[in-house]
């Protein structure tokens, strides 16, 4: 099986690849953003066509939610027009497509968890250039798989738990935002749900095709999760002394882009389909010693 990927260097990318090589009969054909440029109608179709994968794994994104605000364009270009490319050429050469998307879909205006058939509405340019990127991959791939997915965090690239351990060798009291919730997960995670999707297809058995939520539980809040962070480096002994962590609302943290306040997504859809269970990211806070900032 030939198997190509995008973002390989991303924080979800870089666990696919290295998961990925440790199949036998899987053919990585593992591309980074220099190497492949999503964008390029013309340079994704010649790849495609020429190597031919029976699956393609989409892990490149703009995901720098802030900066997509002032940077509409690219994040457009990047999250719809490459998304975009790679359905149409999936299409051609009968490949699955997996896509991550994001939870950042929704409005976050509802009580309960997000299901994958709620509305959408969302509010910010990062959300938009998301969803716009599923809709044209439903409008124009024939075999997909689109996995919503929030808060991401791992011991590659950027992201809330190398953050806040950088924040907490230079401050005694931390004040994080209190009401927004959501399930951080973990890329190594994330990783091995979809490489499961991509054996079980391998295997030729059915595939359901479609969206599906994947997400880490318990929900928490950021400040709820940055204590967990602290605690766990307390006790692997990351952080001789942890801050004291303030709770604030969002409106005392303006940020360029708006968020959901509530991202909880329901991820029984996966679990019904593959048998995957939902990320523990307590469990993946273990291996804290390893997130350099």
């Amino acid at each position: 099986m030939k198997v190509l990927l995008t973002g390989c260097n991303g924080q979800v990318g870089y666990c696919l690849a290295e998961q990925l090589k440790k199949i036998s009969n899987v053919e990585l054909l593992a591309f980074d953003k220099e190497q492949l440029d999503i964008v390029d109608t013309e340079q994704v179709n010649n790849i495609v066509s020429e190597k031919k994968p029976d699956i393609i794994i989409n892990a490149a994104a703009y995901t720098a939610v802030d900066k997509a605000e002032a940077e509409s364009q690219l994040a457009y270009s990047i999250n719809h027009i490459g998304a975009k490319n790679l359905a149409e050429a999936a299409t051609k050469v009968g490949a699955l497509l997996i896509h991550i998307s994001t939870d950042y879909v929704f409005p976050g205006t509802k009580e309960g968890l997000y299901t994958e058939s709620d509305q959408t509405g969302p509010v910010s340019v990062y959300g938009r250039s998301k969803l716009d990127g599923e809709n044209a991959i439903i409008a124009s791939c024939a075999k997909y798989i689109i996995i919503r997915t929030a808060w991401v965090f791992g011991e590659h690239g950027h992201n809330f738990v190398k953050t806040m351990l950088r924040l907490a060798k230079t401050n005694k009291q931390l004040k994080v935002v209190s009401d927004q919730q959501g399930g951080p997960t973990y890329a190594g995670d994330i990783a091995k749900a979809i490489v499961a999707i991509a054996v079980k297809f391998m295997k030729e058995e059915t595939v359901a095709y479609g969206l599906y939520h994947y997400s880490g539980l318990p929900h928490v809040t950021w400040s709820d999760f940055a204590r967990e962070i602290f605690n766990k480096a307390k006790d692997k002994n990351v952080l001789a002394d942890i801050p004291q962590v303030i709770d604030i609302a969002t409106t005392d943290y303006p940020t360029p882009a708006q968020r959901p306040k509530n991202s909880k997504l329901n991820t029984e859809r996966i679990t019904q389909e593959f048998d995957i269970q939902a990320s523990d990211w307590q469990i993946a806070l273990n291996s804290i010693a390893d997130y350099k900032s």
